[in-house]
């Protein structure tokens, strides 16, 4: 398949140009192992590793992320790759790293959409689709949220209808064994486009992907019947090509997602508690007891859900508590590649025209 298949246009053409007159060949990020990565380069895939130099050049977010466009030199015997180079990422969608560990761990890169998969008979969590939500308006990427196994359920249309609003986003309930909804997800597969959907375990993230592209790509397994969850299907992330020329990106199921350097997201996400509070008497209300608070009224009378609320307040003070100093560092980073990528650009085109 050409680069063309897997969503290179002539603006990516362009933004590679400084990594063209280096002598790098473009090519996509198409899985992630364990150590190394499969690139598609338009002759083929093959597996590609970083190189030295790559390696003392990349921070902790900086290493190669499924979506990636890269630069990369080509091993004239075994076939494979080394990854020379990131092409700068329209969007990057990121979670604060599990554990103890302190950075932004990247969960996928250069996505237009990002479907939010969670099933309707069990594992709904209001709170958790506003997390994810959050995370994708921030990353750059339009989020959808995809509420499955419809079939299990009577009122999906209404459940979606009522998240729809509440997180001023497309909301649509779907069943990969009837087939309802499905229509309605496929306007957002167009040629060229690249989706990718997340979610917890057992939401049918892999079903629904086989259902799409007519084949099964991804091996499923059934959901527990005490608790409605599921075990991990998909242990990689992986890009595919679907019928239509879409493409979609599987990830494995998250136990939990860690806002990093969310502000902006979250914010947009809770805009209608925001446009109420700038309503209260006082500018610092916390809403708790002030006279004249807005939002404390807007709950009373049911306009808002005092669960939005609390969540509201949760998501800001997880921001508030990471480290300032990490943050700091990492914008640093990332203003220094911008810096250094703008650079190559310019003398790449000024040996064009010479």
């Amino acid at each position: 398949m050409s680069l063309e298949d897997w969503g290179w246009d002539e603006r990516w053409s362009l933004e590679f140009a400084p990594l063209g007159s280096a002598g790098f060949t473009p090519a996509r990020v198409i899985a992630q192992h364990r150590g190394s990565w499969t690139v598609a380069d338009g002759a083929g895939e093959r597996t590609a590793t970083p190189s030295g130099r790559f390696r003392h050049r990349a921070d902790g977010s900086g290493m190669p992320a499924v979506g990636d466009w890269i630069g990369c030199s080509l091993a004239p015997h075994a076939g494979d790759a080394r990854i020379e180079a990131i092409v700068p990422r329209r969007s990057a969608f990121r979670r604060r790293a599990a554990g103890s560990q302190l950075g932004a761990q990247m969960i996928a890169s250069n996505v237009d959409t990002l479907f939010v998969a969670t099933s309707l008979n069990g594992d709904l969590n209001p709170r958790r689709l506003e997390r994810y939500v959050a995370t994708a308006r921030d990353s750059g990427v339009e989020p959808v949220v995809l509420l499955t196994k419809a079939d299990l359920v009577g009122d999906g249309e209404a459940t979606a209808a009522r998240l729809a609003s509440e997180l001023d986003v497309a909301a649509v309930a779907l069943s990969s064994v009837t087939g309802e909804g499905i229509e309605s997800v496929e306007t957002w597969f167009r040629p060229g486009r690249t989706l990718a959907v997340v979610g917890s375990s057992g939401v049918g993230k892999s079903t629904l992907l086989n259902r799409l592209a007519g084949q099964v790509l991804m091996l499923t397994r059934e959901i527990r019947e005490d608790d409605a969850r599921g075990r991990h299907t998909t242990t990689h992330r992986e890009l595919f090509r679907l019928p239509g020329g879409a493409l979609m990106l599987d990830t494995p199921g998250m136990r939990e997602l860690g806002l990093w350097d969310a502000e902006e997201g979250v914010e947009a996400t809770f805009s209608d508690i925001a446009e109420i509070a700038a309503q209260c008497r006082f500018a610092d209300c916390r809403h708790d007891r002030e006279p004249g608070c807005a939002v404390r009224e807007a709950i009373e009378s049911g306009r808002i859900d005092a669960r939005r609320l609390r969540s509201y307040r949760k998501l800001q003070t997880e921001l508030s508590d990471l480290p300032p100093e990490a943050l700091r560092r990492e914008r640093g980073r990332q203003f220094y590649r911008m810096v250094r990528h703008a650079s190559e650009e310019a003398m790449a085109r000024k040996q064009y025209r010479g």
